[in-house]
């Protein structure tokens, strides 16, 4: 028997009270979706100048690293939740009619994965994020399950504000609480492109690109490639060059 709106209401807001605020709270309102909705996982992904910068929230490493592929491929229903402001339902990844994402579909279907809902997550005017919801068998959700998802998505935006306000010093900081809010995580990728840019020789966006194309190249996600970097268990090699630039 579906769960009434209202009823989902004070389910999805108790797990998040009862957890406390921030990443808790975004953590246990991921795995609240899974018990109310008929999921399979759930992650919340923050988007900052249409680019992801973060997973703050999943029911599961394997959800996180769903949202992970987004990041690594630049590309994937949450960007385009958060560019579109609209919901993007996506129930069989397998269709051949589904095109979209062809990166993230493929890395999504080897993790078993078949059906992505992605959920945008709005604070005022703007977008912020999206609200992903993961299953592993296809087929569109239940205008209940839709509806519930919608809803997470609104609560979402509480342990955002949340995590806003702790990166904020003092009424007179300057800085922008939204990239302030975007380096929290994924901080391992910055300082492994701070690391790049001296081996290589090259810019940050020269950097950045190499670490995700290993990433793509080695089946692992930007953030584990970034450790490995890190952790120096991983040289990217230097590209080859003449005088003029071109490859050797």
């Amino acid at each position: 028997m579906a769960i009434s709106l209202a009823d989902m209401r004070i389910e999805l807001g108790g797990a998040m009270a009862s957890a406390g605020t921030g990443f808790d709270a975004a953590n246990a309102l991921c795995d609240a979706c899974v018990d109310l909705l008929g999921i399979d996982g759930a992650a919340i992904s923050m988007v900052h100048d249409g680019f992801p910068h973060g997973t703050f929230g999943a029911s599961s490493e394997a959800s996180r690293r769903l949202d992970e592929y987004q990041f690594t491929f630049g590309e994937g229903p949450c960007l385009d939740a958060a560019a579109s402001h609209e919901v993007v339902l996506a129930p069989d990844l397998d269709s051949p009619h589904e095109t979209r994402w062809p990166a993230f579909a493929e890395a999504a279907l080897e993790d078993g994965v078949r059906a992505v809902f992605a959920l945008p997550i709005r604070i005022t005017s703007g977008c912020v994020g999206a609200m992903d919801l993961f299953r592993e068998g296809p087929g569109p959700l239940r205008n209940d399950q839709l509806a519930g998802g919608v809803l997470a998505a609104e609560l979402a935006s509480l342990p955002l504000l949340d995590l806003i306000a702790s990166t904020q010093h003092g009424p007179g900081d300057e800085d922008d609480p939204w990239a302030q809010l975007a380096e929290l995580d994924r901080v391992e990728v910055y300082q492994a492109t701070g690391m790049l840019i001296s081996q290589l020789d090259v810019d940050a966006t020269e950097a950045l690109i190499r670490l995700r194309a290993h990433a793509i190249a080695s089946g692992t996600t930007a953030s584990q490639v970034a450790l490995a970097i890190i952790g120096r268990r991983l040289v990217l090699e230097r590209d080859s060059r003449d005088d003029n630039g071109r490859s050797g």
